[in-house]
């Protein structure tokens, strides 16, 4: 059975947070530094986040609107990897609004998990999520 994982940017060259330049470009300088970092293979800095059964997270997708943000997800499914980047958060985070009527506990918890890393993505814009389909 195959597994969808979203793998967030974990870790940080400076550990401490009175470490972190206080202005912005330099900030964004070192997120993006380890964003290239993990796709050239030189940093491991991504952490699983969440993982839901394949079939699984096909239901939850069915509990959003038709949308972007719902053609966005379900890339994973046709593609097998999907980046997530600040570009999408707002679109996301309302799709995910809208279909929370319809989604059981658990989708709601894979819901609540995704909108806390989108949060992040609003507050520091270079991070992003990578979604792999994983076979067990």
């Amino acid at each position: 059975m195959s597994r969808i994982v979203f793998h967030a940017l974990g870790r940080k060259f400076l550990q401490r947070e009175e470490d972190m330049p206080d202005d912005d470009g330099a900030r964004q300088v070192i997120y993006q530094t380890l964003a290239l970092g993990h796709h050239i293979g030189v940093i491991d800095c991504l952490q699983t986040m969440l993982s839901c059964p394949e079939d699984g997270y096909a239901a939850w997708l069915e509990t959003l609107p038709e949308s972007e943000a719902r053609r966005k997800l379900a890339g994973v499914l046709r593609f097998g990897e999907i980046m997530i980047d600040a570009s999408h958060a707002a679109m996301l985070a309302l799709a995910l609004t809208r279909g929370r009527d319809a989604m059981d506990d658990t989708q709601r918890g894979w819901s609540d998990a995704l909108m806390r890393a989108l949060a992040a993505m609003d507050a520091e814009p270079a991070l992003y999520l990578m979604v792999k389909r994983h076979e067990d």
